[in-house]
């Protein structure tokens, strides 16, 4: 396990070329943003495996608490996590043989779930930055793989979306797990254990879920491993680069006044 401060502004401050208009369109329909109330959707969800949610995951799973996700301890993964001083998290990373597994959670609508939407627009930024990107059926829906330019060279990597109970859970597979899931069976079981804790909260639709360190290394004032998680492309539509569920820069709404 290696806890990675950022004593900068963050790998992820900057996202992607400047100049992308098209993605900047009007959030009107987009905004279900803000809920009228913060109570979650009553009942489960229809699959078999995770991720949960904190409502109806499984007792007995040892778990990494990273504050609105709860990561399964596996045995030979490696949880590579960067945060900044202040102990926030900016990216998970999971590390197994050759393989990888970025996570990243986000909030979305009461009403309907919204990884088609995510996963049209990813698709987009890809095609603007000259990746192109195909949609492949897994086990949780409609997939997009591509082969994305790296520091390390060419790498493929596969985008998962998980829709939840007012919340949307992104998973990037890189590496011989993003051509055959099958190939990292611990990687896969970290996904269908993980746990989402969204809260209640009125949140703006997509805004990445508070993440921070666990308190026990926050109080204990641990210090920078200075290991850089294994991610594609970083600040590119392979990440998210500015931290939302697509990557696509946005304005910040302001919240409704009751």
């Amino acid at each position: 396990m290696i806890f990675s401060r950022n004593r900068g502004s963050g790998r992820h401050a900057k996202s992607g070329p400047e100049g992308r208009e098209a993605l900047d369109r009007d959030l009107d329909g987009d905004l279900d943003a803000f809920e009228d109330d913060g109570e979650p959707r009553a009942g489960k969800s229809d699959r078999a495996d995770g991720p949960y949610d904190i409502s109806e995951a499984p007792d007995g799973i040892a778990q990494l608490d990273l504050g609105a996700l709860k990561v399964p301890a596996v045995e030979n993964v490696e949880v590579r996590v960067q945060a900044d001083n202040d102990g926030k998290i900016q990216q998970i990373v999971l590390v197994f043989e050759e393989s990888a597994l970025q996570l990243g959670v986000f909030a979305a609508p009461r009403s309907e779930g919204i990884w088609d939407e995510v996963r049209a627009e990813i698709r987009k930024q890809l095609f603007n930055d000259g990746v192109a990107a195909e949609e492949v059926q897994g086990d949780y829906g409609t997939e997009l793989r591509a082969r994305v330019r790296t520091p390390d060279g060419l790498t493929d990597i596969r985008f998962v979306g998980v829709d939840g109970p007012r919340w949307l859970v992104r998973a990037v597979f890189q590496g011989p797990a993003a051509v055959d899931p099958q190939a990292a069976p611990p990687l896969l079981e970290c996904l269908r254990n993980l746990v989402v804790e969204r809260g209640n909260e009125a949140m703006p639709v997509r805004e990445p879920l508070s993440l921070h360190l666990p308190k026990e290394v926050t109080e204990g004032g641990a210090e920078a491993s200075g290991a850089e998680p294994a991610t594609p492309a970083a600040g590119s539509a392979a990440d998210g680069g500015d931290g939302s569920a697509s990557g696509r820069r946005r304005p910040s709404p302001r919240p409704r006044r009751k």
